[in-house]
């Protein structure tokens, strides 16, 4: 990589060019900066397509805004993460910030939605609310940002969008970025202002210390010593601005539980390229058995593919051969692949939308399950098949879940492993027993979010009926470690799990994954001769 300027030196407010430390060799000179902004051919200014999604995020805006009438709304794309020093990770922005305004991929670092309450001046529309982009469009290139600024300089990332071209992609008004730290504080403490708080740190940084300035708590004051009832509580909390951003979130989050056509079609796109990753990883299995580090084999061929196809990796692969299939989140992949074991992937692709997909098969790497491995694994496929009977509208996800769960239980009490019944086991507060080897739920919303929607209340999400447009996960598994004790030395070290994605429709539900095979002897066949 060629010498730039570090993550501090490229944030807002720091003095373009400034020295970059010891291994600095920018040109500085006079006559560098007057040839270096000379004899470029004009920038190529085609008119924007409008982005496919910026009519929904319009819409969506609008529901919003009815919300939280009078109030300003702020909502950050984010900005860069550290990987290590002065390199950043690959930047995706806050899924909140690309729903609101149809932007996706790498779109726009630092950048901030408004929605600005009108003051009853100028159009007035439903919404409420005025919507304005803030957002640092491209430099001149005779300025010093265009050849010295690593974040935001065209040499270094390319040619971004000018003000007008941003808002003919996104219907939106865009303004500088320069204004929002100005924009943000005015009349914090004449009316409420909320903001997305794990967005960007430094706006909200910003805005809190504005609230602070005009009289405004951020936090709410503590609980008062003795008990305090369920009402009180919440008012007291109430006063607090983070609060109220919670809120805001907590909205945002709700609102995308069910999926427009639109979502639905770029849900299907990610399953499928996901589905295309893992005849990848099938394919490579040959290669994966027997070298140190099997698991990384996977882990690549399915990644080369999503790169491919979509904006990249949903989440990171999970590649779990053997035991490392007990681990329920193994993203070490650094383990070896032999003959005869299962390997447990648990993979999607992000389209650039930033929908994902979120499957995952238990492969025999062989090409057979053992008789022991195919029990688990047909134990685990009921599991999800009694789980996919309940779904429908009108059902939750809280039922769902019962209904694997008590296969399971049944399936673990039948091969001796409770130390109850079964029905004493699935009672929630006496028991739970099978839980020991099947400690996650079944299912997540799925979308933007690998597990979307994540801050809906409880009765929203787990208990909440569900509805046609609803995207979520049925994903029950079985893992034996292989210090378990508890279980027979044949089944330890086993560790199943089967993930579709799953769409709830007018009358029932459809397997958005269904193209992937789930049934042992079509997964054996799968892994002999490939997906036909």
């Amino acid at each position: 990589m060629g010498d730039d300027t570090t993550t501090a030196e490229a944030g807002v407010g720091a003095a373009v060019g400034g020295s970059t430390g010891t291994r600095s060799q920018r040109p500085t000179s006079e006559a560098f900066r007057r040839f270096i902004a000379t004899g470029w051919a004009a920038t190529p200014s085609p008119a924007p397509s409008r982005l496919p999604a910026a009519g929904l995020a319009a819409r969506r805006r609008a529901e919003l805004s009815a919300r939280f009438p009078g109030d300003r709304l702020v909502v950050p794309a984010g900005t860069f993460a550290v990987r290590s020093n002065d390199t950043d990770h690959r930047f995706r922005p806050h899924t909140a910030f690309a729903w609101l305004t149809g932007l996706g991929t790498d779109r726009e670092p630092d950048s901030v939605l408004v929605l600005e309450p009108r003051d009853g001046t100028g159009d007035l529309d439903a919404s409420g609310h005025d919507a304005l982009l803030y957002f640092r469009p491209r430099a001149p290139r005779d300025s010093e940002e265009f050849y010295a600024d690593a974040r935001y300089g065209e040499l270094w990332v390319g040619a971004r969008p000018s003000l007008d071209e941003v808002s003919a992609e996104t219907g939106l008004p865009a303004v500088h970025l320069d204004r929002l730290a100005e924009d943000l504080a005015k009349g914090v403490g004449h009316r409420t202002v909320r903001v997305v708080r794990d967005a960007d740190a430094a706006v909200t940084a910003a805005l809190d210390t504005a609230r602070r300035d005009a009289g405004v708590a951020v936090d709410p004051p503590p609980a008062p010593d003795g008990d305090e009832d369920e009402e009180v509580r919440r008012a007291r909390e109430a006063l607090g601005a983070a609060t109220a951003d919670r809120e805001l979130a907590a909205a945002v989050s709700t609102m995308r539980l069910v999926k427009d056509d639109w979502e639905v079609e770029q849900l299907r796109l990610a399953v499928a390229a996901t589905a295309a990753g893992f005849d990848d990883v099938v394919a490579a299995l040959p290669r994966a058995v027997g070298p140190d580090r099997g698991e990384r084999v996977v882990e690549a061929a399915f990644a080369a593919r999503a790169r491919e196809l979509g904006n990249g990796l949903g989440y990171d692969v999970i590649a779990a051969s053997g035991a490392h299939a007990c681990t329920l989140h193994w993203i070490r992949n650094d383990g070896r692949i032999d003959p005869g074991d299962l390997v447990l992937v648990d993979a999607g692709v992000e389209v650039d939308s930033l929908y994902t997909g979120d499957v995952t098969r238990t492969l025999p790497v062989s090409g057979r399950f053992s008789p022991d491995q195919r029990r688990v694994y047909q134990a685990v496929l009921d599991a999800a098949d009694a789980a996919f009977a309940v779904v429908r509208p009108g059902a939750t996800l809280a039922a769902v879940h019962a209904a694997a769960m008590r296969v399971l239980a049944e399936r673990l009490a039948s091969w001796g492993l409770l130390p109850v019944d079964v029905e004493t086991s699935l009672d929630r507060d006496e028991g739970g027993h099978h839980r020991r080897w099947c400690v996650h739920g079944t299912s997540h919303h799925l979308g933007m979010d690998v597990h979307d929607c994540a801050l809906a209340r409880r009765e929203e999400y787990v208990e909440g009926e569900l509805r046609p447009g609803m995207v979520f996960t049925i994903e029950p598994g079985l893992y034996f470690r292989a210090d378990d004790e508890l279980v027979p030395p044949p089944l330890r070290g086993i560790g199943v799990r089967i993930e579709d994605d799953v769409l709830v429709t007018a009358d029932g539900c459809e397997n958005l994954s269904a193209m992937l095979p789930r049934e042992p002897d079509a997964v054996e066949d799968w892994v002999r001769t490939g997906r036909r």
